[in-house]
């Protein structure tokens, strides 16, 4: 099964969202990568599979009766992004960083999956929707003109629901030990 195309639905309930979850799965042979709670009282589910698979699963939900924050189907996802959500990742010294705050989930997606493809930086970060209103954010790293090159095509992907980008050129170790995770 190909695991680089991803469909993102984020159902405005809970029970609504676990109903969804399982509706895909007996829709199409798709891979359930994620079926969790997300702030605000969200239900955010992802999955992997052939495009037609992930394509069919989707438009279920889409065809369902339930109110819906977003869907969307992604295909050829920059492998960063497979790997990298909800990890930190060690940031070179010397590098700069940018971070792109989105107002949903899969906005936070399809931004970062665009800024990846179309520069040479790497994915540091990805923060999901818990303890943020359902929110994300992510955070990009590599040399200045591909942070600010890479943070540009994030903001183009879906500009109404990019809330916030920064990017730091020289950030200081203390920060990014505590972005990610890292003990002194």
């Amino acid at each position: 099964m190909s695991l680089d195309t991803l469909g993102l639905v984020e159902s405005r309930t809970i029970a609504a969202g676990i109903f969804l979850a399982d509706q895909m799965v007996k829709a199409a042979d798709i891979k359930l990568l994620r079926a969790s709670t997300i702030c605000a009282g969200r239900f955010f589910i992802q999955i992997s599979g052939e495009r037609s698979a992930v394509e069919t699963a989707v438009a279920c939900a889409e065809a369902s009766e339930y109110s819906l924050v977003g869907q969307f189907v992604i295909s050829n996802v920059h492998p960063d992004l497979l790997h990298g959500v909800g990890k930190g990742r060690d940031i070179p010294p010397g590098d700069a960083i940018g971070v792109v705050e989105c107002k949903t989930v899969s906005t936070g997606v399809i931004a970062a999956d665009q800024a990846l493809k179309k520069t040479a930086t790497h994915l540091a970060k990805f923060v999901i929707g818990s303890g943020i209103s359902g929110k994300s954010y992510f955070i990009l790293h590599g040399d200045v003109a591909e942070v600010e090159e890479a943070v540009a095509a994030a903001e183009t992907a879906h500009d109404r629901y990019i809330l916030e980008t920064v990017v730091i050129p020289s950030p200081d170790d203390a920060v990014l030990d505590t972005l990610l995770g890292r003990l002194r």
